[in-house]
């Protein structure tokens, strides 16, 4: 039974979605330097959860609530839905690696949580690619956009992405799966217990289906979109509102980024299989990729304060209004105490007056 143990731990080591190459028994410069690199990718997850929560909340509130509901504002709504519903779940992964990778919340939230990374990025990449392609359509062919452009069919292609990213990151509520060793329990990809080969099948399956359903297509689109558009805005002529363009530029940017390196490196992974030269590379590289895929779900808000004059704008205008409805309402409630007060001095001389 140990000896089996000892080969399921060696053996779920090598297929990680982060932080799994992490050793205690590593020697002492080794630790050194994955004990850096542990504390640099906590450091930049709980910088993308401090500013990410009430950064998307904030997008989530404006545009689901005080903005007219438009195409556009859809888009953008369920892109910060996306990274707030995965901003909630990072704490799970945060404590993880605060624990020294010991996952003690079970095993339905190894699965949940892994599901719940692998649903955002692929929703942010679809709409990401639904923003490029709708921007396009909407420029280039203008009666085509004005036919079918509408809130009906937004709504429609919306559910499709959800249904399509949960599709996709399916496999995580599959394979994902605890084991307990030396008083440590992980959170792991149990491709399979025993088989090699099935490992090795399921492992380069996933992984490129990931890289190509969830980077390179989208990636191919969106570069084709925007090189159509600046190619056609330039020959005729058209007008364009460049804050906007260069706001969903950024993000298209900022995702291209923080997800690069992410998906580099999983693909790199697959090498473990037939070698452990890159194992050390990869202890590094595979945690610092995934922190700085994380602090994506952080960066699209800001974005839109740095470049969108409109979101400057809204923003501007509700931070006013809850000021002034806080002030209006200290204002009342000193009133009324003040009111009270009064009342309960001249019922007092009243009582006096009586006596």
């Amino acid at each position: 039974m140990e000896e089996l143990e000892e080969a399921l731990y060696e053996e779920f080591e090598n297929y990680s979605y982060a932080l799994e190459y992490y050793s205690p028994e590593s020697d002492t410069e080794e630790n050194i330097h994955l004990g850096a690199v542990h504390w640099v990718s906590l450091a930049l997850s709980c910088l993308a959860f401090v500013l990410g929560i009430p950064g998307n909340a904030t997008v989530i509130w404006f545009m689901g609530f005080k903005w007219k509901k438009t195409v556009s504002t859809l888009w953008f709504l369920n892109l910060a839905v996306a990274d707030f519903i995965f901003l909630l779940f990072l704490p799970l992964y945060i404590s993880y690696m605060a624990m020294n990778f010991h996952w003690p919340f079970g095993t339905w939230l190894c699965k949940a949580n892994s599901f719940i990374a692998q649903l955002n990025m692929f929703a942010s990449v679809f709409f990401l690619t639904v923003i490029s392609v709708d921007r396009y359509i909407h420029l280039i062919h203008p009666v085509l956009s004005h036919r079918h452009r509408t809130l009906k069919n937004s709504l429609l292609v919306i559910v499709f992405v959800w249904l399509l990213a949960s599709l996709m990151g399916g496999p995580a509520l599959y394979f994902r799966n605890t084991l307990e060793f030396n008083n440590h329990t992980r959170c792991y990809n149990n491709f399979h217990e025993y088989d090699p080969d099935i490992i090795l099948m399921r492992h380069h399956v996933l992984t490129w289906v990931k890289v190509i359903v969830g980077y390179l297509f989208p990636l191919l689109t969106m570069s084709i979109c925007y090189m159509c558009l600046i190619f056609k805005v330039k020959k005729r002529s058209i007008l364009i509102s460049s804050k906007h363009f260069w706001t969903i530029l950024a993000v298209v940017m900022a995702f291209l980024i923080c997800w690069t390196p992410f998906h580099l490196f999983s693909i790199w992974e697959l090498t473990i299989h037939h070698n452990s030269y890159f194992h050390q590379l990869l202890q590094v590289g595979i945690p610092l990729s995934t922190s700085l895929a994380f602090l994506n779900s952080c960066l699209n808000p800001i974005l839109y304060v740095l470049i969108s004059k409109k979101f400057q704008k809204h923003f501007r205008a509700s931070i006013a209004e809850i000021l002034k409805y806080t002030l209006w309402e200290v204002s009342c409630s000193g009133t009324m105490s003040e009111q009270l007060r009064n009342l309960e001095t001249k019922n007092m001389c009243l009582l006096e007056t009586a006596q």
